[in-house]
């Protein structure tokens, strides 16, 4: 039983470390795509109806999740999927991914700022540690004393991110009750859905996906960079969280999670050439440290699980 028990739990583990290998992969295959002549969300329109298409079996499986939480399978296609993705991905257009990847990470401490000041429920004196240290970080990041070094847009998209994944965690609480397989389909099928319409798909010039993208240097297909971010960074990104959820349980999950930044960050100095300098990178930690801290102490203050069910923080 112990034998099984530590092969479950590894199992788990690796499962967890390739989901946020896999999400991390988003970001740094998806800007080549909007350097060659998409828009971002045409690019998240492709990662979305992608993803969803081939998550349709799950859907069909599922089907009854839609009678039992509508709601929360509309909060979750509306604010974890199109909200965070297409936010995520106009960011990146106009600064580094690995930037707008730690900003949007402030998602754990923002739901501690709704508690206190919307709420008006007081918050210990470990979550105001945790949103101090990601505040300090977020500095740090943007370079705020040598008048903010990055594009002032990119940084609101990149908010506007991690406020959609704190909206989401705001509304987790009743996610326990639905598969996560149901959750991850029918979010990206109400994602794609909402996305379709902004995106307007049938007017984007689809010849570029046969030309070709610049990563690392060499020129590879377009086609491939998309392929790569449906299939890598959505569909086995999504399995792998599941099945790391089902092995470990939501908190270790999510810790494993806060590799995410690091992958994307490393990816796209490979791939991209995007380089973070040394306050950038003491600023991520910060605020790495910082948002799990907040993650870590928010549960206790709503009474809310800030890592759902389903393994992802929407990525």
């Amino acid at each position: 039983m112990r034998s099984f028990t530590q092969h479950a739990g590894s199992a788990g583990l690796l499962a967890a470390v390739a989901s946020a290998f896999c999400f991390g992969g988003s970001g740094p295959f998806a800007k080549p795509l909007i350097t060659a002549g998409f828009t971002p969300l045409q690019v998240a329109w492709i990662r979305l109806a992608g993803g969803a298409l081939l998550m349709l079996p799950f859907a069909f499986r599922h089907v009854s999740a839609l009678r039992r939480a509508p709601w929360l399978l509309l909060g979750y296609g509306l604010f974890a999927i199109a909200g965070v993705q297409t936010s995520y991905f106009a960011a990146i257009a106009s600064i580094p991914v690995a930037v707008a990847l730690l900003v949007e990470f402030l998602g754990p401490v923002l739901v501690l700022g709704w508690i206190r000041f919307v709420r008006r429920r007081p918050v210990t004196r470990r979550a105001a540690g945790g949103i101090g240290l990601a505040l300090a970080g977020l500095a740090c990041v943007v370079e705020i004393g040598a008048g903010m070094r990055f594009d002032a847009l990119g940084l609101l998209l990149a908010l506007a991110a991690a406020g959609c994944q704190a909206a989401y965690f705001l509304l987790s609480d009743s996610s326990a009750e639905i598969d996560p397989r149901a959750l991850a389909s029918y979010g990206l099928l109400i994602g794609a859905a909402v996305v379709t319409v902004l995106a307007r798909p049938w007017e984007m010039d689809w010849a570029v996906l046969a030309g070709s993208v610049e990563l690392a240097g060499a020129a590879l297909p377009a086609a491939l960079a998309a392929a790569w971010m449906v299939l890598v960074s959505t569909v086995l990104a999504y399995l792998t969280g599941i099945v790391a959820v089902r092995r470990l349980s939501p908190p270790v999950a999510g810790a494993v999670a806060f590799l995410e930044p690091v992958v994307a960050t490393l990816l796209a100095w490979l791939l991209l050439g995007e380089r973070l300098g040394p306050w950038q990178l003491a600023g991520g930690a910060l605020i790495l440290a910082g948002a799990y801290v907040a993650q870590r102490a928010a549960p206790a203050e709503a009474e809310t699980p800030l890592v759902p069910e389903s393994g992802s923080s929407a990525r």
